[in-house]
């Protein structure tokens, strides 16, 4: 698959199969193949790619905040393999549903410590 990062990859919409939002794709990440080739292996999504990317002040300050409302630190980006990626158009169209894909550590730090304590969060009403 060619394309070019820049205009067609970064920050755009990560979609499962279902048409469910997983994220955006907020840098990527080379290898090299046995030619000496490199080629983007995996696609990174999550407030400390974004921040690494960006850098400065403000890339710190998501680096910061992404570390701070995690229960691993550094907190890892989302890392997908090009080989889940199924289709690039206006989004990046997955092969696999997102339930089947680590939740970004941003999200379960809020859950466990913030909307699981709101009564009635999580449970079934009736």
């Amino acid at each position: 698959m060619r394309i070019q990062l820049g205009r067609q990859l970064l920050d755009r919409q990560i979609v499962d199969v279902a048409g469910r939002l997983v994220g955006k794709v907020d840098d990527v990440e080379f290898a090299i193949d046995d030619e000496g080739y490199p080629y983007v292996a995996y696609l990174l999504s999550g407030q400390h790619a974004l921040g690494r990317r960006i850098g400065g002040r403000v890339g710190r300050l998501l680096v910061t905040v992404a570390d701070r409302f995690s229960e691993h630190r550094p907190a890892p980006p989302l890392r997908l393999p090009m080989t889940l990626v199924a289709q690039v158009d206006s989004a990046v169209r997955l092969r696999c549903r997102a339930d089947g894909l680590p939740p970004p550590p941003v999200e379960v730090w809020l859950r466990r410590h913030l909307i699981d304590r709101i009564p009635g969060a999580g449970r079934a009403s009736g």
